[in-house]
């Protein structure tokens, strides 16, 4: 009799294959105090290993092929580097006198701790690179060689408690059909592989490790969330005729991903990647992408141990506005506060961070910081299509008061003669329920709107996106969220602006032709689903959306909206 398994999808797909069952070493650390003797040699055991690791990554970034693989390799060597990591553990080991185990796993608890703990699912799912350089920095302390995937005897479905992004980037690409998993998340570096890779994953299965022996026969389902263990004839034979069809799908979408998103009766659209670095980049221009949406700069912030200079940040945006030629690039200015901290930078305690000291409010507050930035970004304009984005903004003030600092830092630039765009455009992010509310003043002072459902979903239905307890309410096809996105985008074509949308609303497949029918701009999300996201706008007739899309704003009850939805596809 078939076992149905349930988890949570982290890549779409199916496959048919036997189960194999991954079990990772559990590392113990040893607790021994150690003597003052004895520091130094506990020191260069740390040292050892964490070049003894990053000798490994260097070579792997020699061989490796893959894009995404070679993006975590890249993220890794940059954790090694950092000075926070290796300087804590010595810190640990020096002024605790503890062992250089102990100081790693502590130290290593510490970050995981702090990523785990931000309410950004894309930082969040960060946790899990700390947590992966650290077990390996401890197999080489404790001289263990850790068990891989590298060499598979036969092709498989992986089952594991948990994969670490090294797991996902050595295992045998040509052996594994998909994996499934007790923990992780459906935005970690390991489902994001899995996607890069086309093979279903499921993660989030709590004890799908114990339920299975390994060498069962079992069919992955990414697309509804399902492993059937020991599968039927009939459900075998269902799901390989699927399996024919999703291989012919992929090539069709391959033929389609560098094509213009324009509808049958002629609208046009932008469909656009969102990013932290250039890595990702490079992964959104491989699927097709019309540009970027969102750049989040926060991370050259949060993965150094300063605030980034003026031309450590010029150097960035000029590489990835000369990337992408005259395709946009538009850069969310510092987004840092509320669940997002820094290593360097202490700030003040409050009771709800996430609706305090944050974005647009710190970066106007420390002028000096934020000035580095815009001077960055206007000197990186003059290689491109950049544009500037403003996040967390509640009033027209916030607005000027940036272009107030921009015609100044223009005129200091012209007085040097540097180079840049004299018409580069500033937008905002509009994710609270005031930017919702003052769309129609808040666009006289903007050059477009990009709406951020993440929070504007949040904070319109009082819910907390990251409470397990109300996850039944955080929807973004409630109709005061839909309503909401209809009232935005319909202020900034009164005034002959455009409105695009970088949450991960504007990447859901069965939102496409709703947020289409809604009068949107422009889509940005994740660099996989651009392709799909594209043949749908191509494929569809923007006047019939837009009558699809009336009904649905009449409708009062999510579950009446979703219904609607899928009766629509």
């Amino acid at each position: 009799m078939t076992d149905k398994l349930k988890g949570i999808i982290a890549s779409s797909g199916v496959a048919i294959g036997k189960l194999f069952l991954f079990n990772k070493e559990e590392l113990v650390i040893d607790k021994i105090t150690i003597s003052d003797e004895e520091v130094d040699l506990h020191t260069k055991k740390v040292e050892d290993a964490i070049e003894s690791y990053f000798t490994d990554l260097d070579n792997k970034e020699k061989s490796e092929k893959n894009e995404e693989v070679l993006n975590i390799v890249r993220a890794h060597k940059e954790l090694l580097q950092d000075p926070y990591f290796s300087d804590t553990i010595k810190e640990k080991i020096k002024n605790e006198n503890k062992n250089a185990e102990l100081a790693t796993s502590e130290t290593v608890e510490q970050m995981v701790m702090v990523m785990s703990a931000l309410e950004d699912e894309y930082l969040k799912e960060r946790a899990d690179d700390y947590k992966d350089i650290g077990f390996q920095v401890l197999c080489k302390i404790k001289n263990i060689i850790p068990k891989d995937l590298s060499k598979l005897d036969e092709e498989c479905i992986v089952i594991s408690k948990e994969l670490t992004p090294s797991d996902t980037s050595n295992m045998d690409k040509e052996k594994v059909l998909g994996f499934a998993t007790d923990l992780g998340g459906k935005t970690s570096h390991v489902s994001i592989i899995a996607q890069n890779l086309d093979i279903p994953a499921l993660v989030g299965m709590q004890d799908v490790s114990i339920k299975i022996n390994g060498d069962e026969l079992a069919i992955i389902d990414g697309n509804q969330g399902l492993l059937f263990v020991n599968p039927s004839e009939e459900e075998i034979k269902s799901y390989n005729e699927i399996i024919e069809k999703e291989k012919e799908e992929r090539q069709r979408l391959d033929k389609v991903k560098n094509l213009e998103a324009k509808t049958l009766d002629g609208k046009v659209c932008e469909v656009s990647a969102n990013i932290g670095n250039i890595e990702d980049l490079k992964v959104a221009i491989e699927h097709g992408c019309d540009g970027v949406g969102l750049f989040r700069t926060e991370f050259l912030y949060m993965e150094n141990d300063h605030f980034p200079t003026e031309e450590e940040q010029y150097e960035v945006y000029k590489e990835a506005t000369q990337m992408l030629g005259e395709k946009p690039l538009i850069v969310r200015t510092l987004d840092i506060g509320g669940d997002k901290g820094l290593d360097y930078y202490d700030f003040p305690k409050e009771e709800n961070p996430f609706l305090g000291y944050r974005a647009i409010r710190f970066c106007l507050d420390h002028q000096d910081i934020f000035k580095d930035q815009l001077r960055a970004l206007l000197r990186a304009s003059a290689y491109g299509n950049l544009k500037i984005m403003l996040p967390f903004v509640i009033s027209t003030d916030e607005i000027k008061q940036t272009r107030e600092i921009l015609e100044d830092l223009k005129k200091d630039l012209d007085k040097e003669g540097i180079s840049y765009n004299k018409d580069i455009d500033l937008g905002i992010m509009v994710e609270t329920s005031a930017s919702i509310i003052m769309a129609d003043k808040l666009i006289k002072y903007s050059d477009f709107f990009s709406i951020g459902t993440n929070d504007l979903t949040q904070y319109t239905l009082a819910c907390d996106r990251g409470n397990e307890n109300i996850s039944d309410i955080y929807d973004n096809f409630n109709p005061a969220v839909i309503r909401s996105i209809k009232h935005v985008i319909d202020e900034s074509h009164k005034a002959g602006k455009w409105t695009g949308m970088c949450g991960q609303f504007a990447s859901d497949t069965k939102a496409t032709k709703l947020l289409l029918g809604l009068g949107l701009d422009e889509f940005s999300g994740s660099a996989a689903k651009l392709p799909k996201v594209k043949d749908i706008i191509r494929n569809s007739n923007f006047k019939d959306e837009e009558k699809f899309a009336l009904t649905i704003l009449d409708l009062e009850d999510v579950k009446e909206v979703e219904k609607s939805i899928e009766n629509q596809y």
